[in-house]
């Protein structure tokens, strides 16, 4: 055999090839520009050509050093967004571009071309080493347990998959929740919006889906919430049995707005990461509105013009980005279940994000704080929630229950003052009289404890109980 043409010489030629494109990458001679401008959030810095989305270290006069990313640019002046406070900066400081390091390529496995914008930018680590960790933003630890093993590392922006290219959602996910499997029956690769105000249990509702979910593996993004709030999620709702096949990214509301988009970011690679791998992974961010205000702060900052309530265009640009690199990927491979959280402020549904994260979703749950406050958990409005994908996914059979089911408690409810005040007589609308008849039954059948699991034939047994 020639030795050119040998199996072992190809696999050395591609393995020193791909060494020769990460090379390329890197910068022969150290650059550096000066910071000439801090206003509020940005950094205005001279001296560096950068792309937007470069990682950027300022050393400051006490030996540390500040990161932060270009977040955009005009002229010769480069905006940067710290990712810390910008306390002990001087005039003049050095600006002094991260030289990104990839994943190092393997001998005998295919690396894809590194031509993408994306491979220029900050990589973090994923893989099977960050099971049961929490980390922030940054992939660094939050939770004491030692130094992160990852195996590899991933960009934070992905290209955009093909949607033609991807498997149909035809699988159903069980999430163990009975109001959920039976009346909004959620598909495998499903996004899914939880719309809901403070305070009416959305994040018990997304530690249960946790906890008593199918899917292989769980990401949690905590983006924009209160420290002790992440907390409580990590230790009391997701619990250890919850937290040992999961990763969670916190991102809490006291850090820059730069680390809350980029611990959304990091958590939907990890879950591509994972997806990649074949599993089936469930992805629950918390919360989507958060997002969009820490987008909204930066945008704000350099300079562009709000459009929508004080919300400017590229909010709405970066929503669908986000939300679209869920899903499931080619057929025969893994799938990215998600669960966005939209915090309708006030109980408004008419909040733009709301608007704007509905149309882009493939379904809503509305959390309604009246059933909150009666006591009726989880309190999901089966009236304004939908599954776009429940027709694909459900029987025949389900469906016409779910319809009766909604028929009958909209029935009641639109009449709920009548019949307390005694205003009905019995015998005046047939359907009125069923859902009268069945109201105790229905009102349990949606009702959950939190320590209660209803799987996805268990939930079907009980809604065709209910008509029996």
């Amino acid at each position: 055999m020639d030795r050119d043409t040998s199996p072992h010489s190809t696999r050395w030629k591609a393995y020193l090839q791909d060494c020769g494109e990460l090379l390329a990458i890197a910068e022969p001679m150290q650059i550096s520009g000066r910071v000439t401008r801090v206003a509020g959030l940005v950094m205005e810095a001279v001296g560096l050509k950068l792309p937007v989305g470069s990682a950027c270290t300022v050393p400051l006069p006490n030996g540390s050093q500040l990161e932060a990313e270009v977040v955009g640019f005009a002229g010769d002046h480069v905006f940067l967004m710290p990712q810390s406070d910008v306390e002990g900066i001087v005039p003049g400081a050095r600006v002094f571009p991260v030289e990104v390091i990839p994943t190092l390529p393997r001998a005998g496995q295919i690396n894809h071309p590194r031509r993408r914008p994306s491979d220029r930018t900050r990589h973090l680590p994923v893989g099977e080493g960050l099971l049961g960790r929490v980390l922030d933003s940054g992939g660094r630890p939050l939770d004491g347990l030692g130094p992160v093993h990852a195996s590899a590392t991933a960009p934070l922006n992905n290209r955009a998959a093909n949607p033609l290219a991807r498997a149909p959602i035809t699988d159903i996910l069980d999430v163990g929740v009975r109001a959920i499997n039976s009346m909004l029956t959620v598909g495998r690769g499903q996004r899914m919006g939880l719309f809901a105000g403070s305070g009416v249990g959305k994040s018990v509702l997304l530690g249960m889906m946790a906890r008593y979910t199918s899917a292989d593996v769980i990401v949690v993004g905590l983006i924009g919430e209160r420290g002790r709030e992440v907390k409580e999620f990590i230790e009391q709702i997701l619990g250890e049995e919850g937290l040992a096949r999961a990763v969670v990214v916190a991102a809490p509301a006291d850090t820059p707005p730069l680390m809350r988009l980029q611990g959304a970011a990091y958590a939907t690679s990890i879950a591509e990461h994972f997806r990649d791998q074949g599993k089936n992974v469930l992805l629950i961010m918390d919360s989507l509105t958060r997002y969009a205000m820490a987008q909204r702060e930066i945008a704000l900052a350099i300079g562009e013009p709000p459009a929508t309530k004080g919300y400017p265009p590229s909010v709405f640009a970066k929503l669908p980005a986000l939300v679209e690199r869920a899903g499931n990927g080619k057929p025969g491979g893994g799938s990215i279940t998600a669960f966005y959280t939209v915090l309708t402020e006030g109980d408004d549904q008419q909040d733009p994000i709301a608007d704007a994260a509905r149309a882009i979703l493939d379904g809503h749950i509305v959390l309604d704080r009246s059933l909150a406050e009666s006591g009726h958990y989880p309190a999901i409005n089966i009236e304004q929630s939908i599954s776009r994908a429940m027709h694909s996914i459900t029987t025949l059979e389900q469906q016409q229950l779910a319809r009766r089911l909604k028929k009958l408690y909209s029935r009641y409810e639109r009449s709920r003052d009548l019949i307390n005040v005694g205003a009905y007589a019995a015998g005046t609308d047939p359907l009125l009289d069923e859902a009268i008849q069945l109201q105790t039954g229905m009102e349990a059948f949606l009702q959950q404890a939190i320590h209660e699991r209803a799987g996805v034939q268990e939930s079907l047994a009980d809604l065709a109980a209910l008509f029996q």
